[in-house]
């Protein structure tokens, strides 16, 4: 017997590709805002991988330098340095903020590292061009995404750094490629205040009755010289010695240095469990909508087709053809529209998840599990179809 789905869609092929083709948009959407997600957790592993670290110790009550603020003195990783299972224990500092070179500016996050090199945590473990930062003050090793070239100069806060070096993946959690520059510059750019905001608390505490009263000699200077030093950090990276697990030394940490601690897996949780939990539900809702919009376009022309050709259905009906094969044919038609969506739209995704400002991740996986979803889709869009065609009287094939 003759294909009724493969006839109708040769007879009105322009209709049924242009369709498809608005489907697989459709369809390319919801791919790459599902890559969207995966790129967000991505990033968010590489953000810990990167860091080298395999505990982070941070200010008491607090979640960390990525999700919360963090503020510890610059001489509590000694303490940290000193306890059993510790290989490693360095300061770092994070800064998200906007990097000016030139006339242009880009959102960056400025990492303040420890004096050491590759392989001390959180440097870059590798580079892609130049070296890595040798002097103590104004050299910067940037993430390529940055668009910074080796020899550029780069304005953070009131200095200028130099560009000696550029790396590769080097990503906060919401995206922003890494700057990484020397701890005390770091520091400086993060907690100490302009020459305007000192000269002024300088001022009112001069002023204040209770820093000038008799009996306390000194009292005011040493408050004046505070305000102008900065001693702060907002994490410890710390690495352990082979055979120690890292849940022993966290709880460690955390009893006798009044300090909260971290594992790899725990900031997992963090970063995708709080950092990104509402983006998370916000794709997963557009998601569903764009499921459903797909599948009421499909159910729309499938039925569209349908009624275009209700007398030859009653024709097959009148010359005794089962009720089975009709929907059989019906839903051939709505799957093969399914799957030139899927085809345009696979091949949309690809070609502009490269485009997006953020990191896009289209896993094999999400692909085979959004054709299989599309085609579940169509055979349940032309279901209302197919019930229209069962319901045809045999008599319409003679009736005029």
């Amino acid at each position: 017997m003759i294909s009724l789905a493969s006839r109708d869609i040769l007879h009105s092929w322009g209709k049924f590709i242009f369709t498809g083709f608005g489907l697989g948009l459709l369809i390319g959407v919801t791919l790459t805002m599902a890559g969207v997600y995966r790129g967000m957790v991505d990033d968010g592993k590489a953000l810990l991988d990167n860091s080298g670290a395999d505990l982070w110790v941070v200010q008491q009550d607090t979640l960390g330098p990525y999700a919360e603020s963090s503020s510890l003195s610059d001489d509590l990783y000694r303490g940290v340095l000193a306890m059993p299972g510790v290989s490693n224990a360095v300061n770092v500092t994070y800064l998200t903020m906007q990097v000016r070179q030139g006339e242009r500016d880009v959102r960056a996050m400025v990492v303040g590292v420890a004096p050491g090199g590759a392989g001390t945590p959180g440097w870059p473990p590798y580079l892609v061009d130049g070296r890595q930062i040798t002097r103590s003050h104004y050299e910067a090793v940037a993430d390529i995404a940055t668009g910074f070239k080796i020899g550029d100069r780069l304005t953070i806060r009131r200095n200028q750094y130099a560009v000696v070096g550029l790396t590769r993946r080097m990503v906060s959690s919401n995206g922003d490629p890494m700057v990484f520059i020397p701890l005390r510059d770091a520091q400086e750019a993060q907690f100490l205040k302009d020459n305007d905001a000192i000269l002024e608390s300088r001022r009112r505490t001069a002023a204040n009755p209770a820093f000038n009263r008799p009996g306390a000699p000194g009292f005011l200077d040493a408050v004046i010289a505070a305000q102008s030093t900065n001693a702060s950090v907002n994490a410890v990276l710390v690495t352990l010695e082979p055979g120690h697990e890292p849940e022993a030394v966290a709880q460690s940490v955390r009893r006798w240095k009044r300090l909260t601690a971290f594992t790899r897996p725990e900031m997992e949780r963090i970063l995708v469990g709080k950092l990104i939990a509402t983006a998370a539900k916000q794709i997963g809702m557009f998601l569903v909508i764009l499921a459903v919009v797909s599948a009421a376009i499909v159910a729309f022309i499938i039925y569209t087709l349908t009624m275009d050709k209700i007398r030859e259905i009653a024709v097959l009906k009148l010359i005794g053809t089962r009720n089975r094969t009709i929907a059989a044919m019906i839903m051939q038609q709505a799957v093969a529209l399914g799957f030139i969506g899927f085809v345009v739209g696979k091949i949309t995704a690809s070609y502009s998840a490269p485009l997006f400002p953020k990191y896009v991740l289209l896993l094999p996986g999400d692909s085979i599990a959004g054709f299989f979803a599309v085609l579940v889709i169509c055979v349940l869009a032309s279901l209302v179809a197919i019930r229209t065609a069962l319901r045809v009287d045999p008599a319409e094939a003679i009736g005029g």
